[in-house]
């Protein structure tokens, strides 16, 4: 491996620096080039619950100057720079007074929780399916049976979801079909709250592990492939090991890093991806956020939100690319 050097950690810092720029250029122009504007809309619907507001015009154009809308474009986007590399970012055009920071602090705990643990299910249980299915050694009946649980990557989460809530919450009345615990609960480290938690939460994980792991069976399956024919597989199968550590320290070892990276992307990107699914349970997460802020035309909402997940996406893919050589000895920081 030869150690982490400072080019290597230099050129990767310099890239996340990079990224996270772009990405952050990205978001402050994307809404703008929608049609509408954001202050119009909140006293539209101000007009549409009141029947009729006095000065509407006077509101509008202070409100744009109190957030800033007034000022030259470059002005915002300097502004609106300086905001977010210091995760200063702002009040929510449509929750006012309430600050983007404490919204996304609400949120996010819920989609770590519940989608990030579903999603790490997901992978451990694909990855080991897609391994099996093209391992020598693996049984027949499994061979046979192991092919069922790729049948539902065809369907959509939330289409699922819809599905699951009609069978489970609806028709059996096992399971509550919204909210993340039940009323009149207080959140707290005790144990009918976490029963609560749980029972809100089965059915959207549910919805993401089943309809996803064949996704990472897939990938597994013909990395594992690949990896099969390899020398050092034929030489650990000469020498006699055991086919257990064949299987887990050769096979999946060296097939398991595409995976790890594909895993390290949803991850971080994982709320922009369960928007539909959150919004079907009504689940209090960042995908739901994101949802309430897009309907809004809360520019400052979705700009936070997505400015978190750059920031997540590249932290993962840094981190990644500074642990590749622990993961795969054949990797390392030295240039050749």
């Amino acid at each position: 491996m030869g150690g982490l050097t400072k080019e290597y950690l230099l050129k990767r810092v310099g890239m996340f620096v990079l990224t996270v720029w772009l990405g952050t250029t990205l978001i402050f122009i994307i809404p703008r080039l929608a049609p509408g504007d954001p202050i119009t809309a909140m006293v539209s619907r101000m007009t549409a619950q009141a029947g009729r507001v006095e000065n509407s015009d006077q509101i509008i154009e202070a409100w744009r100057a109190r957030f800033g809308l007034d000022a030259p474009m470059h002005i915002q986007y300097l502004r609106y720079l300086r905001n977010v590399f210091t995760f200063n970012l702002g009040y929510s055009l449509a929750f006012f007074p309430t600050q983007v920071e404490d919204m996304i602090g609400r949120s996010l705990p819920w989609t770590l929780g519940l989608l990030g643990l579903a999603t790490l299910i997901s992978f451990v249980v694909g990855n080991a399916i897609g391994a099996l299915l093209a391992w020598r050694g693996t049984p027949g009946l499994a061979r046979a049976l192991l092919p069922v649980t790729l049948t539902f990557t065809a369907i959509p989460p939330f289409m699922l979801g819809i599905l699951l809530l009609y069978l489970l919450a609806f028709g059996m009345e096992w399971l509550p079909f919204a909210g993340a615990y039940g009323r009149g609960l207080q959140p707290g480290l005790n144990l009918e709250f976490i029963l609560s938690v749980i029972k809100h939460g089965t059915l959207p994980a549910l919805a993401i592990v089943v309809t996803t792991m064949g996704f990472w069976a897939l990938g597994m399956r013909g990395m594992m492939i690949t990896t099969d024919g390899e020398d050092y597989m034929i030489l650990a199968q000469a020498k006699g090991l055991r086919p257990g550590r064949i299987f887990w320290l050769y096979g999946v070892r060296n097939s398991i890093l595409p995976q790890v990276t594909a895993l390290a992307l949803t991850l971080g990107s994982i709320a922009g991806g369960t928007v539909i699914v959150e919004y079907i349970f009504t689940y209090p997460g960042m995908g739901y956020l994101l949802y309430q802020g897009i309907i809004n035309t809360d520019y400052s909402l979705i700009q936070g939100i997505v400015f978190m997940l750059i920031v997540g996406v590249s932290i993962a893919v840094l981190i990644l690319d500074l642990l590749y050589p622990l993961i795969d000895p054949r990797i390392t920081y030295q240039a050749r």
